[in-house]
């Protein structure tokens, strides 16, 4: 099969199934989309339905309902890497099958729930099934996406963020107002339900395990899935991966990034029904609008990196112009709503559009048999950051507006900071610093509690045969 050579040394077969209209991009990318979809959805319509009577109906402070939104980031947070480790070892098809279906129960309980202690209770429990779906996903496109293709592959799991944001904002609110907020939380928890039978029925957990795959694209595939590992350092576990330098920094970056997006996420309705006098439905539509242009944003960025093979430099730059809009934001003041809601829109695209890339720079550094746990720490930072957003900026609305956002300027501007801080894979022909990833040679096999971690292609057909006895 003909081969190019990419820029930074790695090999790019001439595969028929190359490109966004290949049998894995039609058949996975879909997928989970749709699966990170359905969890947005079940975590971020707790804004609307906050806005639409929830508070007002169970007397909750707005300090309280700041803690209730951050509940969910408990779970979230204290999950991720058990989560990750069983992806990696066990199987992400297993593991999002019973997560889905439980969030799908826990989603629809928030509106039957009469009592505040037993809904947060629900909202720990809801953080606490969703923590597997980030690390469990990057896993899975890890196993079927080459380097080269993982900021668009990442980009179509995190558009379920922003896509669902912008249809939830609008058809939420009007749901609420023509039923009421139980019954949205009723409603909009039963498709994940339905969609863990969907997922566990067309999803496999390595290319060895897709009848559908062309033989030669499965074996181009795997192929270069491995020649990638080979270039990359030996890791020998999780705590070896934690300490190097740009883990350690992702994860404060993500947490500080992560503030401002929940804190946008669930309190720009708030924020806009405050401001406007709209309705609630009203107020849903004009929560969507920051996320139709975060969607083309994403895809462009995400685009744009794979051909470049550079990450960090595709992120700070809009996180940066993030922070610029929401402190322009605050210094127009709430007397130019108009003003202030357009500056929010630029605030909340240029939050959203550096995902895809992000998320493909922690397995240019680290290889397999550690990336997904690395990943999942990162993640577990924005868990963190996501509470603060949620029940700190909660917290700064019901005293001032304008301290909100300034508080989540700040945020941002430190988090475009610290990407700066931040080293890409380096090119095929240079060394690796050994202040970022220890005195590890390049090329050495990965090891893992004492034995040697197998290739892709190995470690599929193994899982399968254990899957099938």
């Amino acid at each position: 099969m003909p081969e190019s050579r990419t820029h930074d040394g790695l090999r790019a077969a001439s595969s028929g199934d190359d490109g966004l209209f290949g049998a894995r991009w039609r058949r996975l990318v879909p997928v989970v989309f749709v699966t990170y979809s359905l969890a947005y959805l079940d975590r971020s319509n707790y804004s609307l339905g906050a806005a639409g009577g929830l508070t007002k109906s169970l007397h909750i402070s707005s300090s309280m309902a700041g803690l209730l939104g951050g509940l969910f980031f408990a779970g979230y947070f204290l999950f991720q890497i058990p989560a990750a480790h069983y992806a990696e070892n066990r199987s992400v098809r297993r593991l999002v099958f019973w997560c889905v279906l439980a969030w799908g129960v826990f989603a629809s309980a928030q509106g039957a729930i009469p009592w505040l202690w037993l809904l947060m209770v629900d909202r720990l429990l809801l953080g606490v099934v969703e923590a597997a779906i980030i690390p469990a996903m990057l896993i899975f496109l890890l196993h079927w996406f080459r380097q080269e293709e993982r900021g668009r592959a990442n980009t179509f799991l995190i558009l379920g963020n922003p896509v669902t944001v912008l249809w939830m904002s609008a058809i939420s609110g009007y749901l609420i107002g023509w039923t009421s907020w139980r019954w949205m939380f009723l409603i909009e928890g039963l498709p994940a339900i339905v969609w863990a039978f969907v997922f566990r029925a067309v999803v496999q957990d390595s290319p060895a395990e897709a009848t559908w795959l062309d033989d030669a694209d499965r074996r181009a595939l795997e192929r270069d899935l491995d020649a990638a590992q080979r270039e990359l350092p030996a890791v020998r576990g999780y705590l070896d991966a934690f300490r190097t330098r740009n883990v350690a920094v992702l994860s404060v970056q993500y947490a500080l990034w992560s503030i401002g997006v929940y804190g946008f996420v669930f309190w720009l309705p708030t924020i806009i029904k405050a401001g406007s006098k709209h309705g609630i439905g009203s107020t849903g539509a004009l929560s969507a609008v920051p996320y139709a242009f975060a969607v083309v944003a994403m895809i462009l960025l995400s685009t744009v990196s794979d051909r470049s093979g550079k990450r960090s430099r595709f992120v700070w730059p809009p996180l940066l112009l993030g922070a610029a809009a929401f402190y322009a934001s605050y210094a127009v003041g709430s007397g130019h709503f108009w003003v202030s809601y357009a500056l929010l829109v630029v605030a909340g695209f240029a939050m959203y559009a550096p995902y895809g890339p992000y998320f493909a720079l922690v397995p240019e550094f680290l290889p397999q048999n550690v990336a997904g746990a690395a990943m999942a720490l990162i993640n577990s930072a924005g868990a963190l950051g996501g509470f603060a957003g949620t029940y700190v900026v909660g917290w700064l609305t019901g005293v001032s507006t304008g301290v909100a956002f300034l508080f989540m300027a700040a945020s941002q501007l430190l988090a475009a900071a610290a990407m700066l801080l931040v080293r890409d894979r380096p090119h095929a022909d240079e060394d690796w610093d050994a202040t970022d990833l220890g005195s590890l040679a390049p090329g050495r096999q990965p090891v893992e509690d004492g034995r040697p971690v197998l290739a892709n292609e190995e470690r599929g057909r193994i899982k399968a045969q254990d899957r099938l006895s």
